[in-house]
């Protein structure tokens, strides 16, 4: 090495700083050689403990020499024996000394380089561009590995492998069989050629307009349906008509689970490369649902329209291509029995916009010309769904109402529409086959004797009833009667709502009554809160005809448009004790006075009558008007199952069970459900016993006369809507709840509003009331469905409430003649006449105009009609922008 580079001597005396002091102000400005550059081990600093005068120094200090060393890959060594802790020499005491020596061998290098080997810091756990490109290839390999096993795994569905279902077994209540229907899978398969081409194309317009160009599947549409199965979402079908055609072939496996999502993608793809278009549009309008238990175009075409697809016309096939979106919520007959909003009135509409939508697309994408498509703008007719003889009579609407309660319950059942459709369950119902009989014998024996369409077309048609019995002790429905045949009149009118219910919702009125109370205006006004009298059934209301209504703060009640209220009662007759007509409320529930019940509703707070209605098992979707008095008199429309249920509250002192029309469920595999009865305290035993013995004088010397039991104790509540639309009676014994319905609706398909007619003249009655033909249908029925049973007492009342608005015993009392004639008693005794009264013309206002109509029917009235002497003091005030009845609309009340 030449002079000029060596070092110049380190001073004596300075030790290692002075060195470095020294260095740095003799440098010639040139770069030492790198440490061990010479060969020697002299050469490396730090050989000594004070170093050498003619060594050069490499580096600036031990820092830099560590930043080198991690450069290079070395690491630092553990301390030297014996130097306090210093760090040893690189290479051991042997080596070449501190400072920076050769980088250590890094070792085998790993397959994986993963944590990052000589990475530092996050840089270790980020992977290299080769690691990640690595496992990309392997993760695409494996997928088509995956697929490519998949897809030769699978095959080719047939259409006709798919109709096995199985029978559903449907027993009475004492198991003994009822019926074996419900999974015959009505399908008859037909080539593409017998399927007109305007099927075809309407549901391309409306499911899948690229089909004759897509590869099959959507994956936009897959990823959305595994992402939300993973998710626990909404499951989604296939979007193709591909994928939807897989989904329907593959009946025996229906479960919303990804490892069967993806086996019909790869089914997908192979019928997308196996077969043709025409094969897979064949393949799907063959096995798709249509509603009414038809698989298939065919079987469709003669469901709905009773002829063969290839002779269906453009608006049918779009109608079809509707019933594909779900025929539960299109099908004009409707489906309520398994959701309330399917009625056939919303279905109609619901399919006319999609048929409508479908014709409108068709033209769109060059399907169907215009011309053809304006011929088309309304619903094309279909005909009854049922032609199963099986299941005539009330058979159909047994397995009906048996089937939309799993359906609808399916959550607690576990039984979808798919899973009852493909069979094999045995259900086991509540329905009482003798009950059941003996109801139907009931109502065609009141109607064969009394409704003659032939002799009085003008009143006598469109007549229909309803019925239903509930079990109180249970809540189990053991009778119905849906209507004339299951197969010729498909709306079950036990569970339909529709018929407004009248009087007989003025007991939820006085319960609301006996529970909560009437409201203090005094006490609202002083102090700000919500004081409350409970109100005994001694108390007295005004009986007054075209009573002026008021709140509970006093003040007359006006409407959104300023009209008062003025509440008419049946037969337009005041009731009670003049000058101010005063009755009690047991007297008013016995003669079904309208007017005390409005004014009552109102000082109890409609929301708590409504809440009453709904504790005792009236259902709030039933309920309507509740913001007007006449709620209070029955303008909602319950049905008759419910209404039976409902009363069947009060007969087990105020314990409200729902009804139900299954008990048990059971497959190859045993049992799959079991129903739990489910017990709630709607009102205390006080207040449904005294709502009990209040409803027995309607019975025992009221308008409900007709429905008497030999040697039983009945309680019960007669109902007359205004306009004489509907009539009901509803009572019960502690054995058993029955509601009987009786109204007049055109409900032919023709006719697209159901529109309920009025029944003057019906029956040849001057008029229609819950006092006549329901009692009548009610008293036959439970005569034969109680026989054999013993009879049982109500419970005894105990004392409830105050007397509100009592009335002073008068000084002197009247004649004997003025009594008669001009001052009824407040609790008049009717003579035994009360159930065959001479009729007597009255006049009864609907709405803001009065008409002549006639009076009472034989058999008695339950709108304040009684056998009493009329009063000689009529009322005289005109209608005067109030309201009459009542029912006829939300200025409308029940009569009676």
């Amino acid at each position: 090495m030449s002079e000029h580079r060596r070092k110049p001597p380190q001073p004596q005396g300075g030790g290692r700083a002075a060195a470095r002091r020294g260095q740095s102000g003799a440098t010639s400005g040139r770069r030492a050689a790198p440490r061990g550059a010479t060969g020697s081990p002299s050469d490396s600093y730090g050989s000594s403990p004070t170093g050498s005068g003619d060594e050069e120094r490499p580096y600036g200090g031990r820092a830099e020499a560590r930043r080198a060393a991690q450069r290079s890959g070395g690491r630092r060594r553990a301390a030297e024996p014996g130097r306090g802790g210093r760090r040893a020499a690189p290479g051991g005491p042997t080596g070449p000394g501190r400072g920076h020596g050769r980088a250590a061998d890094p070792g085998k290098k790993r397959f994986i380089d993963y944590p990052r080997a000589g990475k530092y810091g996050v840089a270790r756990w980020v992977p290299s561009w080769k690691l990640v490109t690595g496992l990309f290839i392997g993760f695409l390999g494996s997928l088509v590995a995956v697929a490519g096993i998949g897809y030769a795994m699978v095959g080719i569905p047939q259409i006709d492998e798919t109709a096995k279902a199985q029978n559903n077994v449907y027993y009475w209540s004492d198991k003994t069989e009822m019926v074996s229907t419900g999974g015959e899978t009505n399908r008859q398969i037909v080539n593409l050629s017998q399927i007109p081409k305007a099927m075809q194309n309407a549901v391309i317009s409306q499911e899948n307009k690229t089909f004759y160009t897509d590869s099959g599947i959507d994956p936009k549409g897959i990823a959305r349906a595994v992402f939300n199965m993973a998710t626990g979402g909404e499951t989604q079908g296939g979007s193709t008509i591909t994928q939807q055609y897989v989904k329907n072939a593959r009946l025996g496996d229906q479960s919303q689970t990804i490892s069967r999502k993806f086996k019909e993608i790869f089914i997908s793809v192979k019928v997308g490369t196996k077969l043709s278009k025409d094969e897979i549009m064949e393949g799907y309008l063959n096995s798709a649902y249509y509603g009414r238990n038809a698989y298939g175009i065919q079987a469709a075409a003669r469901a709905y329209f009773n002829k063969d697809a290839i002779k269906l016309n453009e608006g049918e096939c779009a109608f079809l291509a509707a019933m594909l979106k779900g025929a539960t919520y299109y099908d004009p007959a409707g489906s309520v029995s398994i959701d309330p909003a399917a009625t056939p009135e919303a279905n109609r509409k619901r399919a006319t916009v999609q048929m409508q939508d479908t014709l409108d697309k068709m033209v769109e994408y060059g399907h169907l010309d215009a011309t053809t498509r304006a011929k088309y703008t309304k619903l094309p007719k279909v005909q009854n769904p049922r032609f199963n003889t099986a299941l005539s009579g009330q058979i159909g609407y047994l397995v009906d109402m048996a089937n939309s309660s799993l359906v609808r319950n399916s959550e607690e059942t576990g039984i979808t529409e798919n899973k009852l459709r493909q069979g094999g369950y045995s259900i086991y119902t509540t329905f009482d086959k003798k009950k059941v009989n003996e109801l139907e014998k009931s109502v065609k024996k009141v109607q064969k004797a009394n409704i003659k369409p032939k002799e009085r077309p003008e009143t006598d048609t469109h007549v229909q009833f309803g019925g239903a019995s509930v079990n109180p002790a249970t809540g189990a429905i053991e009778a119905i009667y849906g209507g004339e045949d299951a197969t010729k009149h498909f709306t079950n009118n036990a569970d339909e709502t529709g018929a407004q219910v009248g009087s007989t919702f003025k007991p939820f009125v006085l319960a609301a009554a006996m529970k909560w109370g009437v409201r203090d205006p005094k006490g609202l006004a002083e102090q700000a809160q919500d004081e409350r009298t409970k109100v005994s059934p001694k108390s007295f209301y005004s009986g007054k005809n075209k009573l002026k209504i008021r709140d509970y703060r006093g003040e007359i009640w006006r409407n959104e448009k300023g009209e008062e209220w003025n509440q008419v009662n049946d037969g337009d007759q005041s009731l009670g004790s003049p000058p101010k007509y005063q009755i009690d409320l047991r007297e008013a529930m016995r003669e079904s006075v309208n007017s005390a019940f409005v004014q009552l509703g109102m000082d109890v707070g409609l929301d708590k009558v409504k809440e009453s209605a709904v504790d005792a098992g009236i259902l709030e979707s039933s309920l309507t008007g509740t913001d007007y008095p006449s709620f209070s008199i029955g303008t909602s429309q319950p049905s008759a199952i419910r209404m039976a249920g409902a009363y069947a509250t009060f007969a087990t002192s105020g314990e409200q069970r729902s009804p139900f029309s299954v008990k048990q469920v059971t497959d190859k595999d045993g049992e799959v459900y079991t129903h739990k009865t489910v017990t709630k305290e709607a009102f205390t035993p006080q207040v449904a016993d005294n709502v009990t013995d209040v409803l027995k004088t309607v019975v025992e010397k009221g308008t409900g006369t007709n429905a008497q039991l030999t040697g039983r104790e009945v309680a019960g509540k007669t109902g007359t809507t205004d306009g004489n639309r509907s009539a009901w009676f509803v009572g019960y014994t502690p054995q058993l709840s029955t509601a009987i319905s009786m109204f007049r609706l055109d409900d032919n398909e023709k006719n697209q509003n159901r529109e309920f007619l009025e029944m003057y003249g019906t029956g040849n009655q001057k008029k229609i009331h819950g006092a006549s033909f329901p009692s009548v249908i009610w008293h036959d029925y439970m005569e034969q469905a109680l026989k054999g049973k013993k009879p049982e007492p109500f419970p005894v009342p105990e004392p409830i409430g105050e007397i509100i608005n009592d009335i002073p015993t008068p000084t002197a009392a009247p004649t004997p003649t003025e009594t008669e004639e001009s001052s009824p008693s407040p609790s008049p005794t009717p003579s035994e006449s009360l159930t065959s009264p001479t009729p007597t013309p009255t006049e009864t206002c609907f709405g803001f105009q009065c008409n002549d109509i006639g009076g009472s029917d034989n058999g008695g009235t339950d709108g304040g009609v009684t056998s009493s002497p009329t009063p000689t003091t009529t009322e005289t005030e005109g209608n005067s922008n109030g309201n009459a009845n009542g029912n006829g609309g939300i200025f409308g009340g029940p009569s009676g």
